[in-house]
């Protein structure tokens, strides 16, 4: 069983994620919400299926997709912005019932660096979570949730902001002015460093474990966003010029490097 894997969240990083397993010879199972989706990963070579989780509940086969796999992925955004949002931790408790049904020994969660919110300075996987934002709050219960319960072994990652070949913050922020905290430090992790790091901690078994994934270069926002929009010919973000907590946070991805591993791909396009 141990070379059986599912992700569940088979989007914008687990899809590469699920490929780069099979690649190295794992049966992989995945999920997604679409049907259209399904003829995706069924021409990967992923084995699919049609989940959706809520606050009220599972729709689809989630007893089939837990069958028969040792590690579970768990890769789902806790989309807490816009109109329709969802108790991401009553997401997670609908899902923990069916683990506990399965034979499921380890399990990988993916979480964000919003759980440390405003702290400032250097922060490692030591410091205190002093979450802020709503999905911060809910992605720091989640995790304790899965941490606390004795039926597997779980293994923390939190990620800083994503970024990769078709997806960067700066064409959300391009043209958008007045922003605060510009001179706070990036804090951002390139989509192939988030898959290297996920399968490192799979072959190495590092678990009941916590990981920042952050790479390590942090130049001011300002600095960056405006390099990154002119790279790519899009109007610069501007960014308000008072010095009000100016310190920020740098986020480190101290256990990782200290087992000897690194980050490879470069932030800066």
């Amino acid at each position: 069983m141990s070379n059986k894997i599912g992700v569940l969240g088979c989007g914008w990083l687990g899809l590469p994620l699920a490929v780069k397993l099979i690649e190295k010879g794992y049966l992989v199972k995945g999920t997604t919400t679409t049907d259209d989706k399904v003829e995706v990963l069924k021409t990967e070579e992923i084995v699919p299926y049609k989940v959706k989780l809520s606050e009220n509940g599972i729709q689809g086969d989630i007893t089939g997709f837990l069958e028969q796999i040792g590690t579970l992925i768990i890769d789902v955004p806790p989309k807490l912005r816009g109109e329709h949002t969802e108790s991401f931790v009553e997401k997670m408790k609908f899902l923990l019932k069916e683990i506990e049904k399965s034979q499921i020994s380890h399990i990988l969660f993916v979480s964000s660096t919003a759980v440390y919110g405003n702290a400032a300075g250097k922060v490692s996987e030591d410091s205190p979570v002093l979450p802020v934002t709503e999905s911060g709050k809910q992605l720091v219960e989640s995790e304790k949730l899965f941490r606390e319960n004795k039926s597997f072994k779980t293994t923390i990652i939190r990620f800083g902001g994503l970024i990769g070949n078709d997806r960067h913050p700066v064409t959300m922020l391009s043209g958008r002015k007045d922003l605060s905290g510009g001179n706070h430090p990036i804090n951002l992790i390139h989509r192939k460093d988030c898959i290297h790091m996920i399968i490192t901690i799979l072959e190495n078994a590092y678990w009941d474990r916590i990981f920042n994934g952050v790479y390590p270069h942090h130049p001011k926002k300002q600095v960056y966003y405006f390099e990154e929009a002119q790279k790519r010919g899009l109007p610069a973000p501007t960014y308000k010029t008072n010095r009000e907590n100016e310190n920020g946070k740098i986020v480190l991805s101290l256990n990782f490097e200290q087992l000897g591993h690194t980050l490879n791909t470069t932030i800066v396009s």
